[in-house]
């Protein structure tokens, strides 16, 4: 390669002085020699393994058949840990959304301060896939996404069950007494059988989905499960993919442009898609400094149906998608509606990628024409309780919800929660509208999965089983029933769901995309005006940074300064010393 070609890391191995001197003896002290990395495209390889992290327990394995892909292609590859980003340990329930930024801040900088010429990220518990690759946007680095893929369908009485969404289900009819402790442990052994991100289309499968949909993830990736000997080989080959992508320069700002945005956002459409994937395609555009507005989202979703029947919003899960055609099948029923000629990284258009695709299975993957719903899973919602936004999932709604007026019954923040939710006391009846406040980025603070808010006990015992609930809040990707979230601007920086009281008569229309508080401005005005923060700002580390920093759900809930690009291209070479390493006297000895 001439200079003005010299991959990225000859600026650390052919270095002169002290600083080539030490570069180099830390790939020798591993026990390579020097044509095992000079010369050679550095592949990093940013491995999210933990056992703090059920999702991703296989890992290791597919990190050799990324290595195995690297090596045959004439690459490097060097393997590098990420903080764990899983969302069944952490507390409270969702916190690791608030870390997808800490993520991309640790990939980013990781690949900024070492030898990494092009990057293969794995991925795939919830925050993973978005964290790591609003990392590389940033740098706009050659970039594959490898995602981990779903586990094992659940089984339990005879029956299939996914993860989270049948947990969701089963508890509530726990509370409500109709199954019993014993069956409810039962569950319990059963819902998990391998490795692997959940198996409903919650947000780890959505964001996998995406992934491939946007063309930074090999077709076909995204369902193989994550114990499937086809996963390995398409570590493989994203190995050796990597590597090709780094010769030709193809950078992650070249495949992920706005029609692939566009593409994507059809896919979550169609696939009745977790609700926080809207944050997440907004934060990684605005990495990129493309314009995401939640009216695109809607325009988008009301053009494209419902096809695949999956679980919340369906039937099936993530293995029996696979064996139906999986994203490519989608793919090509989408085709009419999609942007095929934009590139992908495999080098194939969108278009040439599905073309051979089929669908196995019409239970799973419906057609154009006969789709399981005419619009697709998410609705933008506006009003005076959400001037810049609020989200519904419309297609795991109850359909006599989604236009509804009811008397409010607000919940100050999750203790007050906590505390009223079962109390006999309650004043609560099942045409009422249940709201939680200080739920959101701030307000949580880092917005844990709080807006699926549990039906009260009393309401369950006369059989209800959905209410309308709105929130500043998330709820997980694989949760159901009438919940309005992400209400913006939140109620902890004086957004109007602050001014909402108990008794207050709030309207949902869903058709006509609104949710208000059908109280005057002037009401609302005078309520807030004495309006004062009742939260207090956390004392330090992350924690402090993130609510100092973080944006509202509309603009992506990503830190302030942090949006926007700063590629490794605009980036000064590294000084070195008088000499080159070319003249500096070395051993030409094996491992010298």
């Amino acid at each position: 390669m001439s200079d003005a070609r010299r991959y990225r890391s000859s600026e650390w191995f052919q270095a002169g002085g002290v600083d080539g001197f030490l570069q180099r003896t830390a790939m020798k002290v591993q026990g390579f020699s020097e044509s095992d990395f000079q010369g050679r495209p550095v592949i990093g390889i940013a491995n999210n393994w933990s056992e703090l992290t059920r999702c991703h327990l296989h890992f290791r394995q597919l990190v050799e058949a990324v290595k195995r892909g690297v090596w045959q292609a004439g690459g490097f590859p060097l393997e590098f840990p990420s903080m764990t980003m899983g969302a069944d340990l952490a507390r409270p329930i969702g916190i690791s959304f608030m870390h997808r930024n800490l993520l991309a801040m640790e990939v980013e900088q990781t690949i900024r301060a070492y030898p990494i010429d092009g990057v293969v990220l794995l991925g795939a518990c919830d925050e993973t896939i978005p964290g790591m690759l609003m990392a590389a946007a940033s740098l706009d680095i050659p970039t594959v996404m490898l995602p981990g893929g779903p586990a094992l369908n659940g089984k339990w009485c005879g029956s299939d069950v996914g993860s989270s969404t049948d947990t969701h289900r089963y508890y509530a009819e726990y509370r409500a007494g109709a199954i019993s402790s014993e069956q409810w442990r039962d569950l319990e052994d059963h819902i998990e059988r391998s490795p692997g991100h959940c198996m409903t289309m919650g947000t780890a499968s959505t964001m996998s989905c995406l992934a491939e949909a946007l063309g930074i993830a090999p077709s076909g990736g995204a369902a193989i499960p994550a114990v499937d000997s086809n996963r390995l080989r398409l570590a493989q080959y994203v190995g050796h993919r990597a590597v090709q992508i780094v010769e030709q320069d193809i950078r992650i700002s070249r495949i992920l442009t706005l029609q692939a945005f566009e593409n994507a956002i059809r896919v979550l459409a169609s696939t009745s898609g977790s609700t926080n994937a809207v944050i997440h395609l907004v934060a990684l555009a605005r990495r990129l400094g493309l314009d995401l507005p939640l009216a695109a989202f809607d325009r988008i979703s009301r053009e494209t149906p419902v096809l695949v029947n999956l679980k919340p919003a369906g039937t099936y899960l993530m293995e029996d998608f696979y064996y139906a055609g999986g994203v490519p099948a989608l793919l090509k029923e989408l085709e009419v509606l999609l942007h095929g000629d934009i590139e992908t990284i495999t080098g194939e258009t969108v278009r040439e990628a599905v073309s051979g695709a089929q669908v196995f299975d019409r239970e799973v993957i419906a057609s154009l024409e006969r789709p399981l719903q005419t619009e697709g899973g998410i609705a933008v919602l506006f009003g005076n309780l959400a001037p810049n936004g609020a989200i519904l999932k419309q297609s795991a709604a109850s359909g006599e919800l989604l236009t509804h007026t009811g008397r409010a019954v607000v919940f100050e923040d999750h203790d007050d929660l906590a505390v009223r939710l079962d109390d006999p006391a309650l004043d609560v009846r099942p045409e009422d509208v249940l709201v939680l406040k200080n739920g959101g980025p701030r307000g949580a603070p880092g917005m844990p999965e709080w807006g699926s808010i549990p039906l009260p006990r009393k309401v369950l015992a006369h059989g209800v089983r959905d209410m309308v609930r709105i929130s500043d809040s998330r709820m997980s990707g694989t949760a159901f029933g009438t919940a309005v979230l992400h209400i913006s601007p939140e109620a902890a920086v004086g957004g109007p769901l602050a001014a909402v009281r108990t008794g207050d008569m709030v309207k949902l229309d869903t058709p006509a995309r609104r949710i208000d508080l059908l109280v005057s401005d002037e009401e609302i005005g005078r309520r807030m005006s004495g309006w004062r923060p009742a939260l207090a700002r956390p004392a330090r580390g992350y924690e402090r940074l993130y609510v100092d920093h973080v944006n509202q759900t509309h603009e992506g809930c990503d830190l302030d300064f942090l949006t926007g690009r700063s590629p490794l291209a605009d980036e000064r070479a590294i000084p070195v010393s008088g000499e080159s390493w070319s003249d500096s006297p070395r051993d030409s000895s094996v491992g010298a």
